[in-house]
Order: structure tokens, then sequence, then C-alpha cells
């Protein structure tokens, strides 16, 4: 008798003594531990720049990456035109690619907003735009037009201007288009601010056909990149589930963004949740609040939970923090809290049956239980992963299920999200040829996991036991030699 034979026969003879059954199975309930998820396509954007750019991550030394902010997920960066080019042709990335790189290196993404009017400066379009031919306005803030105004803000139709725009947006798009840094670009070629409106600047209308060529510009560079209209490209006051201009950049695959959380008090804490039911059972919806020292100034925030109320009206993927962020964390921990429990979405096992023994080359199944506790659907999607793994950590063996996609879960009101189980039929070491994977009879951890169709894990879990590489241990199975 070989070497080999002997070890199975004394591997079987163990398992008998262990009393254990074919058929025999374990359940096992998770359960979330509550606390904040990174994952794709959703969390909180920090205003590394806003506008100006001495805000609010200006103070911050260049390793301090918020790590201690729950749920961070992007860097935003919104800058004037003029700042990355400078000169016709020239560009200044670094301004962007700076900070950024610091939270790319995190494992972290960024957002991005390039606006063509502020109204802090004279020239967030390039000057040279306007010595080149482009027609615009100067401005007083709160008057409106003036000649004598000490800023400027484009025709946003005049040619000149849409040219050099169609240059700059060309050569951002080389650099970020498609870039798996990049979660949203903003349009924000339109209005002060990069927002979509006028009111704080020349107070002058345009019309759709005006804002829809902004929208067409972007699209035409920004293929695979999300895009990002501003609700105010709407008129900031507008009520209404459908309007032209937001209508037709959901048309092209835009989402949404709100840029006017808590700037007045209740009952006009925001305008627009009407509008978000629209775009988010199909894309990420983005929220942005007012700057926290002004919102609180004016009685707006109260005790934070309008900001919770918003995420869950609009169904919201990433909300800003629009101020010094340790500030804004120390004064609004709880209510941060609640939010990372309910932003975008949270992928529940809510149950697994499993079996507590299997046979090499013999099919067994696992049947899992899962919800969405998140306000919106998975975007990126995923499939079920499970993954043997020997008490070294060593992946003994692989498999994902790609009957389901997390995509399809339903989001319901807290606490009472629907559930889905699946039922998924696995072989460990299956013969193909007579040939199988090196796989030996032993005990083993069981990993679930969500991810891509190659088992390789993309989206966090809320529960413990993570393996640091997003798989959470659900069990240990005992793998049988082969009956042959």
């Amino acid at each position: 008798m070989n070497r080999r034979a002997v070890c199975l026969i004394l591997v079987s003879t163990m398992f008998s003594s262990m009393g254990l059954s074919a058929g025999e199975r374990q359940t096992v309930r998770p359960v979330d531990h509550g606390r904040a998820l990174v994952n794709p396509q959703m969390g909180w954007t920090m205003h590394f720049y806003s506008n100006i750019i001495t805000n609010y991550g200006s103070k911050l030394a260049p390793s301090d990456t918020l790590d201690d902010f729950p749920g961070l997920s992007c860097a935003y960066l919104r800058v004037p035109w003029s700042f990355l080019e400078p000169e016709e042709g020239r560009f200044n990335w670094s301004l962007l690619d700076t900070p950024a790189q610091r939270w790319i290196d995190k494992g972290r993404q960024i957002a991005l907003r390039i606006s063509s009017t502020e109204s802090w400066m004279r020239w967030a379009t390039p000057q040279w735009v306007h010595e080149a031919g482009a027609k615009g306005y100067n401005f007083t803030v709160g008057k409106g037009v003036d000649p004598n105004g000490p800023y400027w803000e484009p025709d946003y139709k005049d040619p000149v201007f849409l040219d050099k725009l169609d240059r700059f947006l060309a050569a951002m798009a080389k650099r970020y288009d498609g870039n798996p840094n990049v979660a949203f670009i903003d349009i924000g070629s339109f209005g002060v601010w990069g927002e979509g409106h006028s009111s704080a600047s020349s107070k002058l209308p345009f019309d759709f056909e005006t804002r829809k060529v902004h929208v067409d510009l972007y699209c035409k560079h920004f293929k695979h990149t999300l895009l990002a209209i501003s609700d105010d490209f709407a008129g900031s006051g507008e009520p209404g589930a459908h309007l032209p201009i937001t209508d037709y950049a959901l048309s092209k695959g835009v989402t949404l963004r709100d840029d006017s959380i808590c700037v007045q008090p209740p009952p006009r804490s925001w305008f627009h949740a009407e509008l978000a039911q629209a775009f988010w059972p199909k894309l990420p919806v983005v929220l942005e609040h007012e700057h926290y020292g002004s919102s609180k100034t004016r009685g707006a925030w109260g005790d934070g939970s309008l900001l919770l109320r918003s995420v869950e009206e609009y169904h919201a993927s990433y909300m800003s923090i629009h101020w010094w962020p340790r500030i804004l964390l120390e004064e609004n921990r709880e209510i941060i809290d609640k939010i990372n429990r309910r932003m975008g979405y949270r992928l529940q096992l809510r149950e697994a049956s499993l079996p507590r023994q299997v046979r090499l080359g013999e099919p067994f199944t696992i049947e899992t239980t899962w919800a969405n506790a998140g306000v919106a659907p998975c975007y990126p999607g995923g499939f079920i992963g499970f993954a043997f793994k020997d008490d070294k950590g060593g992946i003994v063996a692989a498999f994902a299920d790609e009957s389901f996609d997390v995509r399809d879960l339903e989001v319901g009101p807290p606490g009472q999200a629907p559930t889905h189980t699946v039922t998924s039929r696995l072989i460990v070491a299956e013969k193909t040829y007579g040939f199988a994977p090196a796989t030996e009879p032993g005990v083993y951890d069981l990993y679930v996991s969500v991810g891509r169709r190659d088992a390789t894990p993309t989206i966090a879990l809320p529960h413990d036991g993570d393996d640091g590489h997003r798989r959470c241990k659900i069990g240990t199975v005992t793998v049988l030699p082969r009956a042959d």
C-alpha cells in the first residue's frame, strides 16, 4: 500500500470518528457590525479644493488622508479652468494629481469639477480665452451684469468660448476618462461655481439649448467615466419630478448631483428629492450639503438629522464633506455613523446554510440569503463567491456563482429590505478529462464574498471575520477523500 493511500485511510477514519454524517448541515446568521464601508460608487467625498484653493484640504499634512473619517471614499477637487490651463495648450495637471495621489495610494478615488465662472476671481475662464475673442459679461455679485463689475462670466453659447472649452475637455478626457481612480466628474462649465445657474453672477437667463450644449460637450469626451449634472441646471427653486435639462442628461447616462442640501432652514432644506427618483434606480445620486458653518449660522443644519433624511429621500450614494473635515466629524459623529449604515448600498448576508462535510469530486450546495440594507442599488454589481482556506490562509478552492447579480437586490425602508436566497451548486476538485485541482482532504475555513465572475472580491461586507481581502469567514467544512 502506498503512502498516499495510507494517509487517505487515516483521514477517512478520523472523519468517521467525528460522527459526521452525509447531508448534515450548519446554519449561520452573520450580524451586521454597524461600521462604515468603503465600496465602489458610494461614500463621502471630501472637498479638498472647494473652488478656493485654500479651502478645506489646505491644512492637511501631505501624509494626512483622513483615515479616521469613516466611509470616506474620494477626494473632491473643484477648481477654476484657468488654474489648469493658464496658457493655451499648457496644462497644470499637477494641481489635481498631487493631492489625488495621496488618496489613490490608500485605495481611494477622486472626483472632479472644473468651473468657468467664480464669484471671487475675475478669470475662472482663462483670460486668454477672452483675449481670443470670447464674449462675456462683467458682473458684481448680487447686482448682476455690471460694466464695471470685478468679475467676468462667459457667454456660455459663444462659439470661441465653446471651441476653447472643447479643446480643454479633450485634453482632460485623455487623462481622466475611463481612469479607474476617478469616481465621477461634474459637468462644471456652466454657471457660477459650476453649479448650472447665474444667480450669484450675471443673473442672466440661459435657455435649454445652451445648457444642452454643455451636457453634449462632456458626453462627447467622457464616454466611460460617470458624469454628474447639478440640479441647479434646472433652476435652484424649480420643483418637479421631471425637468427638461435633467431628463435630457439622464437620457445621456448622466447622473444627478444636488448642490443645495441644508442651505435653507426647513421646509426648504432641499428642493429636488422628487427629481432624484428618476435617477437613483439607474445611477448613483450625489449630494452636497451647504458649507457646514454657513448652514449652522442660517439654522438649516439643526441636529444633523436632516442630512440623514436627505440621504433617505434622494436614495443617495455619495455625500460631501463640505467643511473642515475633523470639525464636521467631531460635531456630527453620531449622525455620520447613521448615514454610513444607510448611504449607498450595504449588502448583508442574513443567513447561510452549508454542509458540515463534502466529498472531493461530488456536488454539494450552499444556500445564502442576502439583503441590501442601504438606500441605493449596488450599481457595480457582483456575484457571490466562496473560498476554502487552509490553516495558513492559503486558498484551497475558489468558486463564483454567476446565477445571481447582487445589483438586482431591492432596497427598502430601514429594517425592511427584501431578501433573496441563492442556492449555489459547487464541487471541490471536479475532474475534467481525468484531471482535478490538487486538493487534499482536511478541515478548511469557508469564506464568502461578493465580486467578479472569477471570484475576486470587490465589495466589502458588513460582517466580522474579514480576511483583509473582502472575504468573510462563515464556518468550517470538512473535505472527505473521493469515494473511489
